[in-house]
């Protein structure tokens, strides 16, 4: 074996097993008000800690600019909220999704967590087949010790309203083989496709 592909198979190997290192997450979040957000990751059990996510220091953060960018940057969110609802009333990208978020929820150690969530698509139908499908899950994970989640249909209007705070541990390898199956599946580019085809 040349020099050179030795030295690539030793970066890789290390690399995998750094990622193999397990590493805790401590969050607090909340969707679409960020003012409390704060998430903390610590690695190779504690020696190196950093601050992911906060939220905003101070009030006046949220309102900086001009009229016209703030005016830009509703209008786009409103068009990504619109592309993201495309995809979401695709039967097969909702069940990959889930699936995915199931396999992460497994593959992760779990303490002291509190979600909770609103959801709704705008139609009571396809909120409804939403609902069929999320119900069953919210409950299986209300019954895991150490948490306490609460998932509430919203039928009238489009929301996605998140509450959540807890103690993570995860091992990043089994998260980005997770990831790579879900990048790789049909139905999610199938999605995208969607997203990006859908009126904004």
């Amino acid at each position: 074996m040349s020099p050179v592909l030795t030295g690539i198979l030793v970066v890789l190997l290390a690399v995998m097993a750094l990622l193999a290192i397990p590493v805790t997450v401590l969050f607090r979040l909340s969707w679409p008000d960020v003012k409390e957000n704060d998430v903390r990751l610590h690695w190779v059990f504690g020696l190196m800690r950093v601050r992911l996510l906060s939220g905003p220091s101070a009030p006046g953060e949220l309102i900086a600019g001009s009229g016209s960018a703030q005016e830009k940057r509703r209008t786009r969110t409103n068009g990504d909220k619109a592309n993201v609802w495309a995809a979401i009333r695709q039967t097969r990208f909702r069940r990959r999704v889930l699936r995915f978020v199931g396999d992460v929820w497994a593959a992760i150690h779990k303490q002291d967590i509190r979600l909770r969530m609103r959801i709704g698509l705008g139609d009571p139908a396809d909120t409804g087949r939403l609902w069929a499908a999320v119900g069953p899950v919210s409950g299986v994970l209300a019954s895991v010790r150490s948490v306490a989640i609460e998932v509430e249909p919203e039928f009238n209007d489009e929301a996605l309203e998140l509450l959540g705070r807890g103690r993570i541990r995860i091992v990043p390898l089994e998260l980005l083989y997770l990831a790579v199956g879900l990048c790789l599946s049909p139905s999610i580019w199938r999605g995208v496709r969607a997203m990006r085809t859908s009126p904004g």
